[in-house]
């Protein structure tokens, strides 16, 4: 292993090579780190832009070797790693974070609620279930509708099926596989919240502003910071966050999505144990971005700050059609005044794919001129 203690002579190993990874590798670019990408396909988003791309799967032991050899700290950008190679690096005497323990705590959703609601956290009402009639029964106990879900390897509404009544067990369950399944009461919210949080492995936590999201077609559509909520539900919002991360002994930077219902209560819908999309504002909007804190929460580095320099908004990029990645309409986007345009790089385009991302301040405005001017370019701007 390479074992450096010498900064900036560090190599920082992701698994993953998407545009989360991008993002971290350019925050990485500006401290001089060395950034090693295992992804299992060549010329991925982040590979391109990295110091060397690892090439295959991630459960390959040469590719974990080549971690092992090159690499002083791994990290990844999605929770579809399997915790047992997380375990397996570990075992090397690899540093990793997430830990193999915070991972397998994370990425079974039932597990995952167990958890939170074992350290006293809210949660909707939830079981993980076998068959139709464990959710018939759950049911009798919470009413329809219910939210029906894959235990793991759900993402972007991908896993998730409504249950209107009795009637739609069958197809969900058909849709969803049948095994590895939990179902949950249907909340009834007002807003959907997110904070993003940083952790040190001593524990030192560094929040960032609690920020509303809204979702089109299950998919984080937009994000406006601050959330323009009353402050009690800020700070209700922010203490549940940083437990959360606690609760699972997270280190790195997590996504907390959360609902606010209309009598002010806050619940945990899901955690994500990696940057995501609800923090990428923070790249124009704070001192230090999601991506920065990644990289000094792994490395045990002092945190940088969190706070919102102005109001500001993003807007997600999603693909339309099938072909090639680069968008149409990128001089007049970037003719809008004060925005600012992230392009993923990724080869081609799909519908609903997310290929980029659009952020706005306000200085002198709210979140919501800030969201607007962030719409006006994205409106622009068609894969």
């Amino acid at each position: 292993m390479k074992k450096s203690t010498k900064f900036p002579d560090i190599t920082v190993g992701i698994l993953g090579g998407g545009q989360l990874a991008r993002m971290t590798v350019e925050a990485a670019n500006r401290l001089n780190f060395k950034v090693a990408i295992a992804e299992n396909q060549e010329d991925s988003p982040a590979g391109r832009i990295s110091t060397f791309e690892i090439v295959g799967k991630w459960d390959d032991p040469a590719v974990l070797e080549s971690l092992v050899q090159n690499c002083d700290v791994i990290t990844l950008e999605n929770e579809f790693v399997d915790s047992q190679v997380l375990q397996w690096l570990e075992a090397r005497g690899l540093p990793v974070y997430p830990s193999a323990l915070t991972l397998r705590l994370v990425q079974d959703k039932a597990l995952q609620k167990q958890t939170l609601r074992g350290s006293g956290l809210p949660v909707p009402a939830f079981a993980a279930i076998e068959t139709a009639a464990d959710i018939e029964k759950f049911a009798g106990e919470y009413g329809w509708p219910l939210i029906l879900k894959a235990r793991r390897n759900g993402y972007d509404g991908k896993g998730n099926w409504k249950l209107d009544s009795a009637a739609d067990i069958e197809i969900g369950m058909e849709k969803l596989g049948r095994e590895g399944l939990m179902v949950e009461a249907f909340v009834d919210y007002r807003k959907e919240l997110a904070v993003m949080v940083a952790r040190r492995p001593g524990g030192e936590t560094a929040l960032y502003p609690v920020v509303e999201t809204v979702q089109k077609n299950h998919i984080c559509h937009t994000v406006t910071a601050p959330a323009e909520i009353a402050p009690s539900a800020t700070e209700k919002a922010a203490e549940i966050a940083r437990r959360a991360i606690e609760a699972i002994q997270g280190v790195g930077v997590f996504g907390v999505e959360m609902f606010l219902t209309g009598d002010g209560e806050v619940l945990i819908n899901e955690l994500a144990p990696r940057p995501h999309n609800s923090g990428h504002y923070t790249i124009e909007a704070c001192p230090s971005s999601q991506f920065d804190n990644l990289l000094r929460a792994i490395l045990d580095l002092p945190l940088g700050s969190t706070r919102l320099i102005a109001p500001a908004a993003m807007v997600n990029l999603l693909g339309e059609n099938s072909r090639p990645g680069g968008p149409d309409g990128l001089p007049e986007a970037l003719a809008v005044p004060g925005v600012n345009v992230h392009l993923y790089g990724k080869a081609a385009a799909r519908p609903g794919r997310k290929m980029g991302h659009v952020t706005a301040l306000a200085p002198n405005d709210g979140p919501q001129v800030a969201l607007e001017l962030a719409q006006k370019a994205a409106q622009k701007l068609i894969f």
